[in-house]
């Protein structure tokens, strides 16, 4: 717990270093996205905010909750992108209400309306099950077509998966688990599954950088990772659950008190009406509101989506959680 405080205490001190350039009105803005997305938004925000000192910094959504619940209204971060809603959802007593500025036509179940306006959604990231077709050419395996294929015996210590505890992908492949099966069959399946695993990797992108190493065949993993890998000559393949792809939801919102603070307004306009429009063109493209276009090729078209209740309930994330034993 003493090196969880001295951490977020370096970091709330990063965040006011940089926030302090120039003598212009800075805004801080916290995303979880990743760093590639952020300098993107960076790069646009400095081109079109030369009046303020806006800095976009990289903190993970687990941390970014933390952060808020700990300082509330005294941070220094003003605007939020990319968190987990269910963690939006638990420090929501702090974020400000942005009703009607949002004008995305978000698909059905995502519009700021259902967020009680305190945050608009970001993206869907979504998975599946993803192979390295060299690696199962290597072991003479066949490409699984199912969950359950993946307990057979022949896939030992050739699978990974992210750990649930440590990464948003791996909880919601486990919670899509829940909703199918139940919360004692997921529980059993993931005993079986454990026997074949190489490993639980500590990130979302984990099982990717095994499967482009060769040290896997399959990883359940992010689909607009694998795609990035295919575009770029991996000989990865995407299959899709029979269940559907699962999926967890994030949202951006500002922190309560700044929307009076100069320019954290109009930039947080732009954000959630210009540049969301962008990021979901070129980076992250599940489908979250209507009329989306895709720019990046070879990426799934009609994706079938799981059934994903819950996703965004923080209290039966952390109870799910306290049942995972690995």
């Amino acid at each position: 717990m003493k090196k969880w405080f001295v951490a977020l205490l370096a970091v709330t001190l990063m965040f006011t270093l940089l926030a302090d350039f120039g003598g212009k009105e800075s805004i801080v803005i916290c995303s979880s996205a990743e760093q590639f997305r952020n300098d993107a938004l960076q790069k646009q925000l400095h081109d079109r905010f030369p009046e303020y000192n806006v800095v976009v910094m990289y903190m993970s959504t687990g941390k970014a909750a933390a952060k808020i619940y700990a300082e509330k209204e005294n941070s220094e971060v003003d605007i939020l992108i990319a968190l987990e809603t269910g963690y939006l959802d638990k420090i929501k007593d702090s974020l400000a209400d942005i009703s009607g500025i949002s004008r995305i036509p978000y698909l059905e179940g995502l519009a700021p309306a259902d967020n009680h306006n305190l945050w608009v959604s970001w993206e869907r990231q979504a998975g599946a099950i993803v192979v390295n077709r060299e690696v199962l050419d290597k072991y003479g395996l066949e490409a699984p077509t199912s969950y359950a294929d993946l307990l057979k015996p022949e896939y030992k210590g050739l699978v990974a998966m992210p750990d649930p505890k440590s990464s948003g992908t791996g909880y919601f492949f486990y919670k899509s688990w829940v909703n199918t099966m139940g919360e004692d069959g997921a529980l059993e399946y993931v005993d079986q599954l454990y026997g074949n695993l190489k490993q639980f990797t500590e990130s979302g992108s984990g099982p990717i950088k095994l499967l482009k190493q060769g040290e896997v065949a399959v990883g359940l993993a992010l689909t607009f990772q694998a795609v990035n890998e295919i575009n770029a000559g991996q000989p990865l393949e995407i299959i899709f659950p029979e269940t559907g792809s699962p999926y967890s939801l994030t949202g951006s919102a500002v922190i309560k008190g700044h929307t009076e603070k100069p320019g954290v307004q109009e930039v947080f306009d732009f954000i959630a009406n210009e540049f969301i429009v962008y990021d979901k063109e070129n980076f992250s493209p599940e489908a979250v509101f209507e009329g989306q276009h895709n720019q990046i090729p070879h990426y799934p078209q009609n994706i079938q989506y799981a059934d994903m209740h819950g996703i965004q309930d923080i209290q039966e994330k952390e109870r799910l959680l306290d049942l995972w034993k690995y």
